[in-house]
């Protein structure tokens, strides 16, 4: 019997299908930051998807779509906390005062949730910098849909070597096909 063994094991130990995962996850949110292609000469091709195994591409999902679901969560919270932010550089007089009012401690209390938030996908992603995309760039996108955040598309040539069947991972919105009305030719 399976009992507690649901997912797939993808013929990895737990700890490396658990970072595996970690890493297609960011490598899938990494995708969307921006790019200077003089310092990094890894610019994708298609910000917001990626390509990997059906099996793979499957079992991440879940992954993305929960971190996701966080960020969405956070924003509203991040946008009653500016209300009581200060305009004021860090280390200046007008900061220090700020940082002992009655104004700080209502920001920090609303903002706490959104640091929760952070340290949450943090802790299932492992890396900051997709973390920070993830924030600034994917989550306000989603801010106003309830689920199914990303697609999984299964490509037709399989992987070279072993013949995997391989799939793209993609971040809904960003490549949806536009449907138009079709017109009928004019007949003379």
């Amino acid at each position: 019997m399976r009992h507690c063994k649901r997912g797939r094991h993808l013929g990895r130990t737990s700890s490396h299908r658990k970072a595996m995962l970690q890493n297609l996850a960011s490598a899938l949110f990494l995708t969307e930051r921006e790019f200077d292609p003089a310092i990094d000469p890894n610019v994708p091709k298609t910000p917001g998807q990626i390509v990997t195994t059906l099996a793979k591409a499957k079992e991440v999902r879940p992954l993305v779509e929960r971190c996701i679901r966080i960020a969405c969560q956070s924003l509203q919270a991040a946008r009653d906390a500016e209300q009581y932010a200060t305009r004021a550089a860090r280390g200046t007089e007008q900061w220090r005062q700020w940082r002992h009012s009655e104004q700080w401690q209502r920001w920090a209390q609303a903002r706490a949730a959104v640091v929760t938030a952070r340290r949450r996908v943090l802790r299932l992603l492992r890396n900051k910098e997709a973390m920070r995309v993830l924030f600034e760039r994917i989550a306000p996108r989603y801010e106003n849909r309830s689920g199914g955040y990303t697609r999984v598309l299964r490509l037709a040539k399989p992987r070279l070597g072993d013949a995997g069947p391989r799939a793209l991972l993609q971040l809904v919105g960003k490549h949806d096909r536009v449907l138009r009305k079709s017109v009928r030719p004019a007949v003379d």
